[in-house]
C-alpha cells in the first residue's frame, strides 16, 4: 500500500504532512492544515495528548485543499500539483525550478542512528521532524524516576539506558518471556555511552545473569507518594526491574553502581516490539554461519545463510539461544548485537527517504516506548535525537560487559564481573574512550607525558618494585601483586601491606638508574607522567623502586590516568556485516 493510501483510514495524506523545500533542500514538517501558505512559514501546532483524545474522539480532521483535489479526481495529482514542485499550498509550480535532490540532513542522521543503534527502542527519537505530532506525541509512555535520571547533557558524554523486557504483551507471545500478566524483567540491556563531541558512541550489553547488588530503590507511585523498595545483594541483574515494583530508575541506579556511569535517560519497551518495528522497516537482514533449528523454545528456523526477517521470526531470532554455542545468554546477546547493527545498515540503505516506511516506525516506535519523564514527549525526544544525530554508524561499537562463570556454582547458571577486565572498559567509558576512533586522543595523551617516558624500557622480568595501599581499597597491594605477577611477568615484586598514610594519588619512587625500569612499570600500569618521582641518587643493583597506590586506584590493570586506548574485547561495529555463529 503506498503512502496516499495509507492515510485513507482518517482522510488525510501521510505525505502531505511533510514536503521538500526547494530553498533549502530538506523536508519540512506541515503542522498547519490551511490553505495558502507555504509549509516553511507554516509554524507547528502543539497540541497536548489530552487534546488529542479529543480531536480523535470527534471525529476526521479537517482537509486540506490539495488532499480535497486529489481525492476530488480518485486519488489521481490534480493538475499543477506535484509533491515534488515545493509548492504546498495548491498552486502551479514556480516555473524554471528544477527538483533539487534533498540533502541528508542532521534529522534524518538522527533518524538512522536511534533506528539502527537502538533496534527496537530507540527509532521513535527523530520521528517529530517527519510526522504528525498530534497523531504521535500521545503514543508515548513515561515513568517518573526521580533523581535516577541525570538529566540533559549538552556539553559532556551522555549515558542512555536502553532496557528490553520479557513482558508478555502482544499476540503470539505466550511462548516467550516471563509469567502472565507480569511487569517483566530486564531481559536485554544496553548502557549506550555518547562521546561528548558526539563523534562516536558505544553500546555496552549487560548480562541479565549477572550476579550484583541491587541498591535501594525510591519508587515514585501514580498518586505522589514515594517508597523506598529495599535493595537485595548478590541477585540477579534482571531482577532489578519488576521485582517487588522495581521501576526502571532501579535498573538506573543498579548499572550507575556497576560501572560508575552517570545514567541521563532511559528507553524501555518489551518483545512485541520487536516485531512491529522490524515488519515496519520491511525487515532485518541477518546471516548465519551454521542452522538454526530450535523446536522446543524459539521455533526458529532458520538454514545457514543470508535471510531477511522480520515480526514473529525476527522476535525469534533475537530471542533464541539454544543451538547457540554454550546455548547461554553470552551467546544470544553477540546475535542480538549483530542483529541490531544489522538494522542500521537496513535504515541507511531502505528507509531514510521511504515516507510509508518511515512513517509506519515512527507510529510502531512512538507507541513502543516507554521513557522517563525529562524526554516524555516528541519535541523533547526529537531535541535528543538531533543532538545524537551528528554520529557516524562506522562509529558506533557494540561490545559486552566482560564476565566470567560464577566460581560458586556447580552448573554455570550466571555470571559475574571479570575481576580485570570490567573495571578496564568502565574506566575507560568513564573517561570517554571510543571503541572505533581513537587516534586524537592517543596523540594527545601521549604527548604529555613524552617527555619524561621518552627513553628505553627495561623488560617486565627486570623490574623491581615494592608495592604499597595508600588508598581506601582493601588489598589493593596485593591485587596489584597477583596481576603484577601472573598477568604482566614483573616477578621481581613484593606487597609491602599498608603505606603509612593515605594518598590522593598513586606515585612510582625511582632512582635515576631505575628509569628504564620506570617506564616500563608506567607503561603496564598507565601511569600519568605526575606519578613518576625521581630521586637524587642512583640505587643499589638489588634495591626496589617504591610504587604507593592512592586514592585514585581503580582496580588491578585499570590505568591509573586514564586510557589512552579501549582494552581489547570483543566487539561489532555498525558498519560492518557478521555473521552469527
Amino acid at each position: 500500500m503506498d503512502a496516499q493510501n495509507r492515510g485513507r483510514a482518517e482522510e488525510i495524506d501521510p505525505a502531505d504532512q511533510w514536503v521538500l523545500n526547494p530553498d533549502t533542500g530538506h523536508y519540512e514538517l506541515r503542522l498547519d492544515h490551511s490553505a495558502g501558505r507555504s509549509p516553511a512559514a507554516a509554524p507547528p501546532r502543539r497540541t497536548s495528548s489530552r487534546t488529542n483524545t479529543r480531536e480523535r474522539a470527534a471525529g476526521p480532521r479537517r482537509e486540506v485543499p490539495v488532499q480535497r483535489s486529489r481525492r476530488a479526481s480518485n486519488g489521481s495529482r490534480s493538475a499543477g500539483i506535484s509533491r515534488d514542485s515545493g509548492s504546498g499550498d495548491g498552486g502551479a509550480p514556480q516555473a524554471g525550478r528544477r527538483k533539487r535532490k534533498a540533502k541528508k540532513s542532521g534529522k534524518k542522521k538522527a533518524l538512522l542512528w536511534t533506528g539502527g543503534v537502538m533496534g527496537f527502542v530507540l527509532v521513535g527519537v527523530s520521528v517529530g521532524a517527519y510526522v504528525v505530532y498530534d497523531r504521535l506525541n500521545g503514543n508515548i509512555d513515561s515513568v517518573d524516576v526521580g533523581d535516577a535520571a541525570n538529566g540533559a547533557s549538552t556539553d559532556g558524554p551522555m549515558n542512555i539506558l536502553i532496557i528490553g523486557t520479557d513482558k508478555r504483551t502482544g499476540a503470539g507471545n505466550e511462548g516467550y518471556g516471563d509469567r502472565k500478566n507480569s511487569t517483566g524483567h530486564a531481559d536485554t540491556t544496553f548502557l549506550f555511552h555518547v562521546s561528548a563531541d558526539r563523534t562516536n558512541a558505544t553500546a555496552l550489553s549487560i548480562p541479565r545473569d549477572l550476579k550484583t547488588d541491587i541498591p535501594d530503590c525510591p519508587t515514585k507511585h501514580a498518586d505522589g507518594t514515594e517508597t523506598v523498595i529495599p535493595g537485595t545483594p548478590y541477585t540477579r541483574f534482571n531482577e532489578s526491574f519488576g521485582v517487588g515494583g522495581r521501576d526502571p530508575g532501579c535498573t538506573m541506579r543498579t548499572v550507575k553502581q556497576i560501572t560508575g556511569l552517570p545514567i541521563n535517560h532511559f528507553m524501555m519497551a518489551d518483545f512485541n516490539a520487536v516485531k512491529t518495528l522490524t515488519t515496519a522497516i520491511g525487515g532485518v537482514d541477518v546471516c548465519l554461519t551454521e542452522p538454526i533449528k530450535d523446536t522446543k523454545y524459539s521455533q526458529l528456523n532458520l538454514s545457514a545463510g543470508d535471510h531477511r526477517i522480520q515480526g514473529e521470526e525476527a522476535l525469534a531470532f533475537v530471542r533464541n539461544r539454544h543451538g547457540l554455542g554454550n546455548e547461554s545468554d553470552l551467546d544470544r546477546i553477540k546475535m542480538q548485537q549483530q542483529f541490531i547493527a544489522s538494522m542500521i545498515r537496513k535504515m541507511k540503505e531502505d528507509t531514510l527517504g521511504n515516507p510509508k516506511r518511515m512513517l509506519d516506525l515512527a507510529d510502531a516506535a512512538t507507541k513502543a516506548l516507554t521513557v522517563n519523564k525529562e524526554i516524555e514527549d516528541l519535541p523533547k525526544l526529537k531535541a535528543l535525537a538531533e543532538e545524537l544525530g551528528r554520529i557516524n554508524i562506522k562509529n558506533i561499537a557494540f561490545t559486552t560487559i566482560p564476565v566470567r562463570d560464577n566460581p560458586a556454582e556447580t552448573v554455570k547458571a550466571t555470571v559475574v564481573l571479570d575481576p580485570v577486565k570490567a573495571p578496564q572498559v568502565f574506566n575507560a567509558l568513564q573517561n570517554d574512550v571510543s571503541f572505533t576512533d581513537v587516534k586524537k586522543r592517543e596523540k594527545a595523551a601521549k604527548s604529555k607525558q613524552a617527555a619524561l617516558l621518552k627513553g628505553p624500557r627495561s623488560e617486565a622480568s627486570e623490574v623491581r618494585v615494592d608495592v604499597y595501599n595508600g588508598s581506601d581499597t582493601a588489598g589493593a597491594a596485593q591485587a596489584t601483586l597477583n596481576w603484577l605477577q601472573l598477568e604482566q611477568g614483573v616477578l621481581k615484586s613484593t606487597n609491602k601491606s599498608n603505606a603509612p598514610e593515605k594518598i590522593a594519588k598513586t606515585r612510582l619512587e625511582y632512582a635515576p638508574n631505575q628509569a628504564d625500569q620506570a617506564r616500563k612499570l608506567a607503561d603496564l600500569m598507565g601511569l600519568p607522567a605526575a606519578a613518576l618521582k625521581k630521586g637524587s641518587a642512583d640505587a643499589g643493583e638489588m634495591e626496589p623502586m617504591v610504587l604507593t597506590l592512592g586514592a585514585d586506584f581503580k582496580g588491578e590493570g585499570v590505568p591509573i590516568s586514564g586510557p589512552v586506548k579501549p582494552p581489547e574485547v570483543e566487539k561489532v561495529q555498525a558498519d560492518q556485516k557478521i555473521c552469527a555463529k
